[in-house]
């Protein structure tokens, strides 16, 4: 078996391991840290929740034991995608680096830049930043960037998906051309694939294969609506009448979190919601009330939670199928951790998220079990009818005019009624 102290790191990160309880590398780590100290440019292909923070932060370490920062010139710069990630990682260099005499900076935007500016003019090793705040403070002339010798890019991926690819090119043309360069991403799409191309050197692929299986400590649930105007209801009356010590809520959409979280909150829950329009301090203040068993729910997306690393989770929902098979398997990992036991709900609409389920089934080689505990309508046949053949996509219904005129006359759809045609309304005012 191979433990930490066969790849290289040196005492004072060790015994940091030790007291935080690892002994083992996780295999992200076990293939990233000897390319990493050999001072090879590095693509690391893994999921969250691998290690991969670890897989770049100890060799960095390390190498950075030797030197010193001058001021507004830091010796390594570290780009995530979110503040909360780049804060989790400065949480790494602490835990790891606590018998080492070397400093950091967080540089993320929510809030005042003057801190941030007065800890560069001291002198920092490493720079962890987002890379709107890193632009922001470089045009005013507060970072140096002449003594950069290992740039990260974490969580790729998730920079692609957020649209900071060309802050990413253009920082890189910013950076000394001799230097060390560690991409870390879950998947390999063509424009990640041209960044790795064109500014690193000659690249070392470490590759983890991303995971396509549920832990058996999770109960897995789905439930089949026929409406998404169901789910904040059927979402409440699951949370009501389960066990739930705390969770995550995961919507698709970042605008859906806090009407959701409010909502849940007028039903008297201990709830809040985590997205990317809230400022720093308020993020801070929710990540921390959760950490701390003070919030019993929090609501957010798969941006705002990811690398998020919180323990003891008991229930993940699904408020909406996640468009990525792989993001459920991640998703409903958050729970039933450490051989404990989790459940996890997912709520599918019938007609729309057909395919979504599929493409999860197919990655995991195993049905999601179909639950009607918490269905809109506990009858057996009528969720058979919902939820569709596992066997084929169902197709979507053709409208007719008996039915648009019901949804009409119901005031399902936003169209005002139309008065006075009786059965004969014109096609064009349809």
């Amino acid at each position: 078996m191979v433990t930490f102290s066969d790849l290289g790191l040196g005492p004072n990160l060790l015994k940091a391991l030790s007291e935080a309880g690892y002994e083992t590398p996780t295999e992200i780590q076990e293939k990233a840290i000897p390319q990493i100290l050999m001072s090879k440019d590095v693509v690391g292909l893994a999921q969250t929740g691998t290690g991969k923070t670890a897989g770049f932060t100890l060799p960095m370490l390390e190498i950075l034991g030797d030197g010193r920062a001058r001021a507004r010139m830091p010796r390594s710069l570290i780009l995530a995608p979110t503040r909360e990630l780049a804060a989790q990682i400065a949480e790494s260099f602490d835990k790891y680096g606590k018998y080492q005499n070397l400093t950091k900076a967080l540089l993320v935007g929510g809030v005042s830049m003057g801190d941030q500016v007065k800890n560069l003019e001291h002198g920092v090793d490493v720079l962890i930043a987002t890379p709107g705040r890193f632009l922001d403070l470089f045009e005013r002339g507060g970072i140096l960037l002449t003594d950069i010798k290992t740039f990260v890019i974490d969580e790729a991926d998730r920079m692609l998906d957020m649209g900071f690819i060309p802050d990413i090119e253009r920082i890189v043309k910013l950076l000394p051309a001799f230097r060390q360069t560690l991409l870390f991403s879950a998947t390999m799409q063509p424009e990640i694939q041209k960044l790795t191309e064109k500014f690193m050197m000659a690249p070392k692929t470490v590759a983890v294969s991303a995971p396509s299986s549920t832990a058996k400590t999770v109960k897995q649930n789905l439930i089949w609506l026929s409406s998404p105007r169901q789910k904040n209801s059927v979402l409440y009356k699951i949370i009501d009448g389960s066990e739930v010590e705390n969770g995550f809520i995961f919507c698709n959409r970042k605008k859906d979190i806090a009407g959701l979280a409010k909502f849940l909150k007028s039903k008297g829950l201990n709830v809040d919601g985590l997205h990317g329009d809230m400022t720093q301090p308020k993020r801070t203040e929710v990540l921390g009330k959760f950490k701390a068993g003070e919030l019993d729910i929090m609501v957010c997306s798969d941006v705002a939670a990811r690398g998020l690393d919180i323990k003891g989770v008991s229930h993940v929902f699904n408020f909406d199928v996640p468009s990525n098979a792989e993001d459920y398997v991640h998703r409903i990992g958050r729970t039933g951790r450490a051989g404990k036991s989790g459940e996890a709900y997912t709520l599918a609409v019938s007609g729309g998220d057909d395919k979504a389920v599929a493409a999860i089934e197919k990655l995991t080689k195993k049905p999601i079990p179909v639950s009607n505990d918490f269905s809109p309508s506990n009858d057996q046949e009528e969720q058979k009818k919902t939820a569709p053949k596992r066997s084929e996509t169902p197709k979507p219904k053709a409208p007719n005019k008996q039915s648009r005129r019901k949804s009409v006359d119901e005031g399902d759809s936003d169209l005002p009624s139309v008065v006075g045609f009786g059965d004969d309304i014109p096609d064009f005012m349809r």
